[in-house]
């Protein structure tokens, strides 16, 4: 017999992020997140997304064990501000039982229904920083810490229970080694005379900051269009701010500029941290955090986060720029492969940024929906 339990102390919500440690401990794909940032981003006290979203966290027992767990989620941004009638659900893992994926499904459509919503959606976090979809292509591609790995027979879970697709994310790759600088060098110079533009580069951190709030307006609207995006708000802003820019090295983030200086794109590199989470297991300490740090200084994968080019210029040449910025940096730092983490399939704007890098899918990603 399944049984469903709300989750209901932090002995239970711990419970509920090593779940995944236990599901995944013999597959060399998954990459474990740190156990401490997983219960600070359910923490309702610490977690801004709390602020505009409430969530529910489920573990599904069957003989006494835990075999799967789901958030349920709402975020009242989207439902209220952008009119979408949706329930969500995340940070889904199962065992391979359909009976389990059902349980707890059924408790997303009853907070779905008790607010008399109209579809739920899944899997998504709060907000689009946040991890999303399932794999359905890739599964013997190693993860990476910005994005969730899962079973193949997730997506046929859903599929059998009549969920159907919502949207589609693709991943991809490029070496880094291949590419010839000249023609992007050629092309910069001459976008950035034509438009009065320039990049501007950092090695402190602490220069990055008055950027930040800017750089999080050019993000907001360069996805405006997505029917999937929810702005980020002021208070997200600085969680963010305070919790991610600090950790990114400083020389992996880029601004470019018109001429009253103005920001008219930005892209966010991180190194490669996978192997370095896999080896941490968890745990910042005590040699967790060790292992980031050499990631951080050495990893030889650049992993990009997010990019964003205001509208006006998408179709302008912007990339040039921001390949000559990076391809300095990557150069010095002996980079062999670029990582493009998911991207909307319907998002063209992005997609044609990237034409000339000749990259290869190596995996697709869904969301799944249903009517309530």
């Amino acid at each position: 017999m399944i049984t469903v339990k709300k989750v209901s102390s932090k002995k239970e919500l711990k419970e509920y992020v090593l779940f995944s440690f236990e599901l995944f401990k013999d597959n060399p794909n998954w990459i474990p997140p740190i156990i401490a940032e997983e219960l600070e981003t359910f923490d309702k006290t610490k977690n801004p997304a709390f602020h505009s979203a409430e969530a529910h966290f489920y573990l599904a027992y069957k003989e006494g064990k835990i075999v799967g767990k789901l958030a349920a989620i709402i975020n009242w941004d989207e439902v209220k501000i952008l009119k979408k009638s949706k329930v969500r659900f995340g940070w889904f893992d199962v065992i391979d039982d359909i009976e389990v994926t059902k349980a707890l499904l059924e408790k997303v459509y009853e907070l779905g229904r008790q607010h008399h919503l109209e579809m739920v959606e899944g899997p998504i976090g709060f907000s689009n920083l946040d991890k999303v979809g399932v794999l359905v292509e890739g599964f013997e591609e190693m993860g990476n810490m910005v994005t969730w790995y899962s079973m193949p027979y997730y997506k046929d879970h859903f599929e059998q229970l009549g969920l159907v697709k919502e949207k589609e994310y693709v991943e991809s790759s490029f070496s880094f080694t291949n590419i010839d600088p000249a023609p992007f060098m050629k092309i910069s110079k001459l976008i950035q005379e034509r438009y009065q533009l320039r990049a501007i580069n950092f090695t402190k951190t602490k220069d990055i900051m008055p950027y930040v709030d800017e750089m999080f307006d050019l993000f907001n609207e360069t996805y405006a269009k997505l029917q999937s995006f929810v702005a980020i708000n002021q208070v997200q802003k600085e969680y963010f701010k305070k919790k991610y820019i600090s950790f990114i090295n400083p020389e992996y983030i880029k601004f470019i500029l018109d001429k009253d200086d103005k920001m008219v794109a930005f892209a966010i590199v991180m190194p490669g941290f996978s192997d370095a989470l896999k080896k941490a297991k968890g745990k910042l300490f005590p040699f967790g955090f060790y292992h980031l740090l050499q990631a951080r200084k050495h990893s030889k994968e650049a992993v990009f986060y997010l990019i964003g080019v205001t509208p006006e210029y998408q179709s302008k040449g912007i990339t040039a720029i921001i390949f000559e910025e990076y391809y300095k940096i990557f150069k010095a730092k002996d980079i062999n492969t670029c990582v493009r983490t998911p991207e909307l399939e319907e998002n063209n704007a992005i997609h044609n940024l990237w034409k000339h890098f000749n990259s290869k899918i190596t995996k697709r990603r869904r969301t799944y929906s249903k009517k309530l």
